[in-house]
C-alpha cells in the first residue's frame, strides 16, 4: 500500500513536471478530475468490510505450519511486487514525453493504495483474536496470494469496562 502511495505521488510529480514543459494545462485539469474518481473509487472499494471480505479466502486456505518459514522477507516482498516497479518505471518514462500517460498511472496508484488500505488490518484483527501468525508464502506475482499460517503468542485481551491496572510504584 505504502509503496503504490509512493509510486503514485512520483508519476504526479512527473506529471506535472512534464505538463509544465510542454505547456498543457489541459492535462493537468483532467488529471485532476481522473484523481478525485480514482480516491473515491479506491475509499469505497478499501471499506473494512470489502476488505474482510477480500482476505477470508485466503485466510482460510492458509497452509499451516509448526515453524517459522525460513525464506528471507525481502526475496518474498520483490517476487511480490516487481509489477508494481516495472508498471512505475514504464509509466514514468512514458510520463516525461506524454504527461497523460503519467497521470493516468497516478490515479490508478492512488486507487490501488486506498483500496489495499485496510486490508492490514483485517489480517491483523484475525492474528489477534486466534493467536497466529500470517506469512505470505514466496511465489508469483502472477500467482493468487498464498498464506502461511504459524503459531503465534496468545494474549487475553482485556475484559471491556475493566479498569486499568494500578501504575507500578518505585
Amino acid at each position: 500500500m505504502l509503496l503504490s502511495g509512493g509510486v503514485s505521488t512520483a508519476l504526479a510529480a512527473i506529471t506535472v513536471i512534464s505538463a509544465k514543459h510542454h505547456d498543457d494545462t489541459t492535462t493537468l485539469l483532467v488529471a485532476a478530475g481522473w484523481w478525485a474518481v480514482a480516491v473515491v473509487a479506491g475509499l469505497v472499494l478499501g471499506r473494512p468490510e470489502r476488505a474482510a471480505g477480500a482476505v477470508r479466502g485466503v485466510l482460510a486456505r492458509a497452509r499451516t505450519a509448526p515453524t517459522l518459514p525460513s525464506d528471507n522477507p525481502g526475496r518474498a516482498a520483490l517476487a511480490r511486487l516487481w509489477p508494481l516497479g516495472a508498471f512505475a518505471l514504464v509509466a514514468g518514462v512514458l510520463g516525461l514525453f506524454l504527461p497523460g500517460v503519467a497521470a493516468i498511472g497516478t490515479g490508478f496508484g492512488l486507487a490501488g493504495a486506498l483500496a489495499w488500505r485496510s486490508r492490514e488490518g483485517a489480517v491483523h484483527a484475525i492474528e489477534e483474536r486466534d493467536g497466529v501468525r500470517f506469512y505470505v508464502e514466496p511465489g508469483s506475482a502472477l500467482e493468487p496470494i498464498s498464506l502461511i499460517r504459524t503459531p503465534g503468542l496468545r494474549r487475553d485481551p482485556e475484559p471491556r469496562g475493566a479498569p486499568p491496572p494500578p501504575p507500578a510504584r518505585a
